[in-house]
């Protein structure tokens, strides 16, 4: 592990956590607005009605009794994701893909009963996953089927895509990447595989595991320098409309690509983590203060607040993502 000084962060632009509480998430997010992102079933709800895509609401269990009924409401369903409302960090996430007979295939492979997911259910509502132990809600929703061009790059999960969106302006995104030490979860802290992603073509800029520059996934060997996000500026798109939406005007939208069904929105974030700088090997201070000096209003629908990112913060796209700035801020 390589370390920085203090002094080289402020002139790599480098964006710390008490600048960022203080200078964009206390002044731009109202706190009125953060359950619209903190409870799920309030942000699926919500994109629901603004008509932004998002894997379908199957059923809410909010109830402890309502969960001896779940198998007549499970009866259509081969795969699908149960997930707690108030959850954070992936806790709670169960992921079932299909059935073998009687029983249940989550993403890993194992097999369970009926009886398991009803224990998992009963322990959500009872607050066990979610934020501060308070009693929650289960979601069950549809499963994503991720994009054969994904292929190999994720180990037992589904890769998502993190874009930090300010003021409604796309300014910094990641995809994030499952492995063994994640235990399947797009987790950096866990140990899953960040992928700096260039704004203005969605393709691989670098990529770190741990904090440490990576060539190739450490599971599947692939190489993440080919990556390159199809469909990028929908997906961005996707993520600016999340300002309008929420009035947060500093947020993480977590998005993934389903195969038939294009750019889904996941969750959102009133307080996204710093780490997609060092999976970027760029700082986040210079593009928001860029975005802060914009005149109010220039740019008014997504449409145009996506163009005029993807040519403001273009960047060069180097040949081995281990290389580079990553490793300097790492």
């Amino acid at each position: 592990m390589k370390w920085i000084s203090p002094w080289r962060l402020k002139k790599l632009g480098i964006l710390g956590m008490n600048a960022r509480n203080r200078e964009f998430i206390g002044r731009y997010n109202t706190r009125s607005r953060y359950p619209l992102v903190d409870d799920k079933l309030k942000t699926k709800l919500l994109t629901e009605e603004f008509g932004l895509a998002t894997p379908a609401l199957r059923f809410v269990v909010s109830e402890q009794h309502a969960i001896s009924h779940i198998e007549k409401q499970l009866h259509e369903l081969d795969g699908f994701a149960v997930k707690p409302a108030k959850g954070s960090g992936g806790k709670g996430i169960l992921v079932i893909t299909g059935r073998n007979g009687g029983k249940f295939v989550k993403a890993s492979g194992a097999e369970i009963d009926i009886e398991e997911i009803r224990r998992h259910m009963s322990n959500t509502l009872a607050g066990l996953y979610s934020l501060g132990g308070k009693p929650d809600v289960v979601i069950v929703e549809d499963l994503i089927e991720f994009d054969d061009i994904f292929e190999g790059y994720s180990y037992e999960g589904v890769p998502d895509i993190r874009v930090v969106v300010f003021k409604g302006y796309p300014v910094m995104a990641m995809l994030r990447l499952a492995t063994h030490a994640s235990d399947g979860k797009a987790n950096l802290h866990q140990g899953a595989v960040g992928v700096g992603l260039d704004i203005a073509t969605g393709r691989c800029l670098k990529a770190v595991q741990f904090g440490l520059g990576v060539s190739l996934h450490p599971d599947t060997k692939k190489p993440l320098n080919e990556i390159k996000v199809p469909d990028w500026r929908s997906m961005l798109v996707l993520a600016s409309r999340c300002y309008e939406m929420t009035g947060l005007g500093y947020i993480g939208t977590d998005i993934v690509l389903d195969k038939s069904r294009g750019p889904q929105l996941l969750e959102l974030n009133a307080r996204p983590g710093l780490a997609i700088q060092v999976a970027n090997g760029l700082g986040l201070l210079p593009r928001l203060r860029h975005i802060e000096s914009l005149k109010a209003g220039l740019h008014k629908t997504p449409e145009a607040r996506v163009d005029y990112v993807m040519k403001a913060f273009a960047e060069a796209i180097p040949e081995d993502p281990a290389a580079g700035p990553a490793q300097k801020i790492a």
